[in-house]
């Protein structure tokens, strides 16, 4: 076993003394048969030797269940005199949660959550795993500090801070690995990757936020044909879903992309389960649509066309779920079934392979209706066409690819990508020029002042053209009001009484046209 030292900070310090006056109070008790022995696992070791900070703490025990642990700490608190001889306040001391052993998903032993001094502290035993071969989830039980160390995904993050030697405790490796910044499994990958797969994206997910090397090894095996087999029959999608989420939300989800890209992951990951009928998409040129996102984030000045298209860290979310599924844009949507229209490929692959949240899925289906219809308005601004200085008509385009599950500018953004990475070359001058072509386009909407179009709020609604017309309810009413709402946009600012008649004037004279009908 490798030792190293590491540097606490005061309430680190303070949170370890309090610890073992909790283990000196249990053993003291003589409740437990063997010595406590505590040791703070995982991240906060791996982060703390990065010289990254964490406030996340799980606290491994040897012979104690994390809920009987934290029982008996929350009982030593209750005792006022404990908490002033750590100069403690009660409100430093947070509700504790106990989470339930559950046998069939393999929680066969309680652990608890709590959060002291600041810290969001996790209270587990040591565990051992024993693995099937149809399932993800292991038998597990009490075990040692190495054994604990070989049943997790990476060597970095298998180092234990021991609280009684005040020393880092390395049983498989994790510090030289740490030092090379590289990536590699406790066990064989092999064996680490067949007992779960889903070690393969959580190693992709550390590699890329770290941005470390995986080792040459473990890369093979992750590509493994028989570990991906493995990680489409033993991983649920909820949890694909959930470690993609990690990956495009941390800070380098580009990279994330490119190891799934190289290692040829894309088929196991990015699919709809369902639809065994459908291949999967090509991925050739997949890597300059994540590229192209890159570069455009790396570029958020004022103005530029990321800053103008993604504005929030939700979009910035949506941004990289669409380029993820970029390459489902050159696979044919299937044929309806009977008058049942089915979903687009991309919003499939969304909801059954990755599944995201309905608002998710409606960002991206409006991406893959409209991308399209999107990509012509552009080069209509390139070819300098006539219409596209008629602010009612350029308006009401990007009103209605703004009903279509929102975000219109994300919409924008897809359609970017899809036509960087169906560009015939990567070129620098290719995706230069590419890039000029966009920002002319979003330069011109914005000259217009017709970007926020989607947030015009309407001068009329349905009840009181009724009421001008005397008119009846009927279809016809939706487009009166988008008649309405053309004349708005041919007039900017206009209100009041005057400007309502004017707008209402624009059905009346098409009244025959729609059919409107007049009460009697």
């Amino acid at each position: 076993m490798s030792v190293a030292k590491i540097t606490l900070t005061h309430r680190e310090s303070q949170l370890r003394k309090l610890l073992l006056d909790v283990a000196c109070y249990i053993d003291e008790s003589k409740e437990v048969k063997e010595k406590i022995e505590l040791r703070w696992a995982g991240g906060w070791v791996r982060d703390k030797l990065l010289n990254i900070e964490s406030h996340d703490i799980d606290t491994a025990i040897n012979v104690m269940t994390g809920h009987s642990f934290a029982l008996k700490l929350k009982k030593y608190l209750e005792d006022e005199q404990n908490l002033k001889r750590h100069s403690m306040v009660a409100e430093e001391v947070g509700s504790l949660h106990k989470i339930l052993a559950n046998p069939e998903k393999s929680k066969h032993l309680e652990t608890a959550t709590t959060k002291v001094l600041s810290f969001d502290i996790d209270f587990v035993n040591l565990r051992k795993e024993t693995y099937s071969d149809d399932s993800r989830n292991p038998q597990m039980e009490f075990g040692t500090a190495v054994e604990d160390a070989e049943r997790r995904d990476a060597t970095i993050n298998a180092l234990f801070y021991n609280l009684h030697t005040d020393e880092v405790e390395d049983f498989v490796g994790g510090l030289d690995d740490l030092k090379a910044r590289r990536i590699r499994t406790p066990l064989q990958p092999e064996q680490t990757f067949k007992d779960d797969p889903l070690r393969v994206l959580r190693l992709i997910r550390f590699a890329s936020r770290l941005e470390f090397n995986i080792d040459p090894q473990s890369e093979e095996w992750m590509s493994n044909s028989s570990v991906m087999d493995a990680l489409k029959l033993k991983i649920s999608r909820e949890r694909v879903g959930v470690e993609l989420e990690k990956m495009l939300k941390g800070n380098n989800p580009q990279s994330s992309l490119r190891y799934v890209d190289k290692l040829g992951l894309y088929p196991a990951i990015f699919m709809d389960p369902t639809a065994r009928d459908i291949l999967a998409p090509d991925t050739t040129r997949w890597s300059q649509a994540y590229n192209c996102l890159q570069t455009l984030e790396s570029n958020n000045t004022p103005g530029s066309i990321y800053q103008i298209l993604v504005r929030s860290d939700d979009a910035r979310y949506i941004s990289w779920i669409l380029a993820a599924l970029a390459p489902w844009s050159t696979v044919p949507n299937p044929e309806k079934s009977g008058s049942k229209m089915l979903p687009l490929l991309g919003t499939r692959v969304a909801q059954e392979g990755i599944k995201a949240n309905s608002k998710i899925c409606a960002h991206i289906n409006g991406a893959f209706k409209n991308y399209n219809q999107i990509t012509d308005l552009k080069n209509a601004v390139a070819q300098g066409r006539a219409f596209i200085n008629e602010r009612d008509t350029v308006g009401m385009k990007i009103r209605k690819w703004d009903a279509d599950g929102g975000n219109w500018r994300i919409q924008a953004l897809f359609a970017l990508l899809v036509e960087a990475m169906n560009h015939p070359t990567s070129s620098d001058a290719a995706i230069d020029a590419l890039f000029s072509g966009w920002q002319a386009f979003i330069d011109h909407l914005d000259n217009l002042d017709i970007m926020d179009a989607p947030a015009e709020k309407p001068l009329i609604n349905g009840s009181t053209l009724m009421r001008q017309l005397n008119a009846k309810s009927g279809p016809w009413i939706k487009v009166a009001l988008d008649i309405c709402m053309a004349w708005q946009l041919r007039n900017p600012g206009a209100s009041g009484p005057e400007s309502e008649s004017a707008a209402i004037d624009e059905v009346r004279k098409r009244s025959k046209e729609l059919e409107i009908p007049v009460n009697k």
